[in-house]
């Protein structure tokens, strides 16, 4: 199984966060129960800590599934890719984060 790359605007980011920014999972709340049961792993090993700290290359992966965290410039095609640090000043975040799809 190839991990595919999900990116990130930070230097790092949490297990629990990941696993929904990352779709491996629908909700948060199932998350935090996979991440509690043992069913994610990282980097190969089973990880129970929802608050775990990744960084760029780690891989996560959750029932077969695998997902590798990247820095934005290194996953190709990722033009959804939103930085609210670096958005235009007219930009309103709650208006973007709002959106249904």
């Amino acid at each position: 199984m190839e991990p595919y790359d999900v990116a990130i605007s930070d230097e790092s980011i949490r297990l629990g966060q990941f696993v929904k920014l990352a779709n491996l999972v629908d909700t948060g709340g199932l998350g935090k129960s996979l991440i509690a049961e043992g069913e994610v792993k990282v980097n190969g090993e089973v990880d129970t800590r929802r608050g775990r700290q990744l960084r760029n290359g780690d891989v996560v992966e959750v029932a077969g599934v695998a997902a590798r965290v990247a820095k934005p410039e290194d996953v190709e095609g990722d033009d959804d890719f939103f930085d609210e640090a670096t958005a235009d000043d007219d930009f309103d975040p709650e208006k973007w984060r709002n959106l249904e799809l």
